[in-house]
């Protein structure tokens, strides 16, 4: 049912697009739909689906190499007349020919061996392929990765201007209060300038905060493929579940095994291990003779090699088996075949590379992804202190037991620890995407 009224609303936005294309329209997404959506709108995606097309009408090309050559000439004719000469050249003489000259050939072959070279080919075809799918598996994980940095990056936004948003109540109702007292004689104006100054502050970050929040929803927009104008609404219980992550198979030795097994780059340095072999094949091949089958049928007239000329059609036919061997292979085709095998010990010592470099990244995001928490926690345990120093001080000013200066950093205390806390949310949301991410799962 839900996806039924993604679809609905996704229509209404295309039709909408018709009539204004930079009318505000909003759109409330999870960050799985946003997944979903770029597998048939991200134009990284589509290139990516058309190299895998081009790669998958290589392969047919390669296995045509195992079909017969075909060839059919037809041409037609003028011939002139013939002089005879002496062999002292001084005499001669002219032979009327004639003049129309007609010429039909049809000719097939066919490769019975060429040493492997067919079918290294045609493996060589299917690893490209292969190579291409593995390429497109590879920018998905990046643009997925990018719609999850931008979409969390939204998410934080909304929760930074809740909490301007609360502060600013919060500073009006200050304001109103010590503007009470200023009345009374007890408060200096400049106490209400600066709380004045500081709300100014806050409602420039909002404003800052809804500009940040359009130039990404442009972005989100646009590489999804959606209408200009396009506000894309997050999916406010994510964090709800962080418990849960945390538990979620969040051992170390699991993901380093997950990322060996899923990551991309992994596996195209196995294809390309796979290729420098089939490379090597091809390679040796050309030491070796090809052996093929031919026939033919011809028709021509007139009949020029008999004199006088016989003025008919010939047609005769032939078929056979052939040989056919470079000689210069001798002395080339070895050098090739060292060099291809010199590529097959590059492509294994780039493969236990990228392994090294994989688990170095896991290493890192596994860290960062405990780190999270406990940074989480740390900032909780900041915002509570903040806040029971912020009541304190603000009992105390009221009393008249502390200066402006106090109740202002106090404020920017318990305003900074607000912020930490639902940034701090989302950070554990990021660093868990991308500990996905680099295992090759996202």
């Amino acid at each position: 049912m839900r996806k039924i009224v993604k679809a609905a609303s996704l229509t209404a936005l295309a039709v909408g697009m018709a009539g204004s294309m930079h009318a505000q329209q909003s759109l409330p997404l999870t960050l799985g739909e946003l997944f979903d959506m770029a597998e048939g709108r991200n134009r990284s995606m589509a290139v990516m689906d058309l190299a895998v097309a081009e790669a998958e009408e290589a392969i047919k090309v390669a296995k045509s190499g195992r079909l017969p050559d075909v060839e059919a000439s037809l041409a037609v004719s003028c011939i002139g007349n013939a002089n005879i000469f002496s062999r002292e050249w001084d005499e001669f003489q002219l032979v009327h020919l004639p003049h129309f000259g007609n010429n039909f050939a049809l000719e097939a072959t066919q490769v019975i061996y060429s040493g492997g070279a067919v079918t290294a080919g045609v493996n060589m075809a299917r690893l490209r392929r292969e190579m291409a799918l593995l390429s497109k598996d590879e920018v998905r994980e990046n643009v997925r990765m990018m719609l999850a940095g931008s979409y969390l990056q939204l998410y934080k936004l909304r929760n930074e201007r809740k909490v301007y948003e609360q502060n600013i109540v919060q500073t009006r109702k200050l304001i109103e209060e010590i503007a009470a007292k200023h009345s009374q004689g007890v408060a200096l104006k400049n106490d209400v300038t600066r709380y004045e100054l500081q709300l100014k502050g806050y409602e420039l970050a909002v404003t800052q905060i809804e500009n940040s929040k359009a130039i990404l929803n442009h972005q989100l927009s646009v590489a999804l493929g959606l209408p200009e104008g396009t506000e894309i609404e997050v999916d406010t219980t994510m964090t709800a579940s962080l418990s849960e992550t945390l538990h979620e198979k969040s051992n170390e030795l699991y993901w380093q095994n997950e990322a060996l097994m899923s990551s991309p780059s992994i596996k195209q340095g196995q294809v390309g291990i796979e290729m420098s072999h089939e490379a090597e094949k091809l390679a040796g091949s050309e030491r070796m003779p090809s052996v093929f089958a031919f026939a033919a049928d011809k028709l021509e007239g007139p009949i020029l090699t008999e004199v006088p000329t016989i003025n008919s059609n010939l047609n005769y036919w032939y078929a056979g088996v052939g040989v056919r061997y470079s000689l210069s292979s001798l002395f080339k085709a070895n050098k090739k075949v060292r060099q291809a095998h010199a590529a097959t010990l590059i492509a294994n010592e780039e493969h236990l590379l990228a392994q090294d470099n994989l688990r170095t990244a896991m290493k890192e995001a596994y860290v960062r992804f405990e780190e999270a928490f406990t940074v989480h926690d740390t900032q909780l345990k900041s915002l509570e202190l903040a806040q029971q120093n912020y009541e304190v001080v603000n009992n105390r000013y009221l009393n008249g037991l502390a200066l402006i200066t106090d109740m202002l950093d106090a404020s920017t205390q318990k305003l900074n620890a607000e912020l930490q806390v639902v940034n701090t949310q989302i950070n554990i949301l990021f660093n868990y995407y991308k500990l996905r991410k680099t295992a090759g799962n996202l």
